[in-house]
Order: structure tokens, then sequence, then C-alpha cells
């Protein structure tokens, strides 16, 4: 008799080999086909600061970019960047990519109304104040 005859548990066995190794293919070349992810809190909001922090964490991606700069991650995909204001309706987008080329982006959109507060102490302060600047004089010889 052979080894290798024709049986039921041998087509069993070889079937579920089969199989196991696909689903482990697929389970690794996940992140190829998914592409990159970014996961932000919030991502339409009214604000009354003038300058907030962008927080949220990103995966599977080579570089991260808010509104065209780059930015930095941590190695568990993490960032925090803080993002100053215009007065009215300000559109940030995040744009990730991967090392396989692939791209996504996530807009968040923020409102910032000023609060009495800052207008009141803007408005208080005088003009000399409000438009100084400091210049530094060059050297002379």
């Amino acid at each position: 008799m052979l080894p290798y005859r024709d049986s039921r548990l041998t087509r069993i066995i070889l079937v579920a080999f089969f199989l196991l190794v696909a689903g482990y293919a697929y389970y690794e070349s996940r992140g190829i086909l998914a592409g990159p992810s970014i996961a932000v809190t919030g991502r339409v909001m009214e604000v009354h600061e003038s300058f907030i922090k962008i927080e949220g964490k990103a995966d599977r991606i080579s570089s991260l970019s808010m509104n065209g700069n780059p930015i930095s991650i941590t190695e568990d995909g993490s960032f925090s960047e803080g993002f100053a204001l215009a007065p009215g309706y300000n559109r940030i987008t995040l744009t990730a990519s991967d090392r396989y080329g692939k791209k996504t982006e996530k807009a968040i959109e923020v409102i910032y109304t000023p609060s009495a507060s800052t207008t009141a102490a803007t408005a208080s302060s005088s003009p000399a104040t409000a438009t100084s600047t400091s210049t530094i004089a060059p050297k002379s010889h």
C-alpha cells in the first residue's frame, strides 16, 4: 500500500491546510488592501479659542500632513499638532499615505467665534499697543 492513497481524510486535511494558508495570507495582507486610516475626534466643532490641538491616531501610514505641512507621529501612530484659527470657518485637511502609494484624507471643520471677553479686550487696547512691532537696528561699523 502506498502512503498517499486517495482517501477522504487526506482530501479533508489538504483542504483545511490550504484554507488555513489562504486565511493567514489574507490576515497579513489586510494592511495592503485597506490602505491608511486616520481617526480624529470632533470632525465638526465650534470653539471660542484661537488655538486648538488636533489629536488622533493614524494606522498603516508612512507620512501624515495637515493642510500640506508634514506632521510628526509616534511609533504607535498617535499625533498631536497645534493649529491657529482665523475668525469664522476653518477647514483642516489631514492627508495620510502609505508605502504603497494609497492615500486617505480626513477633513475637520472648525468654526471659531471669539468670546465676548476676547473681543472686549481687543477693543479696549490702545492702537499703539495693538500695532506695535519690535525692530532690530543693523550694527554700524
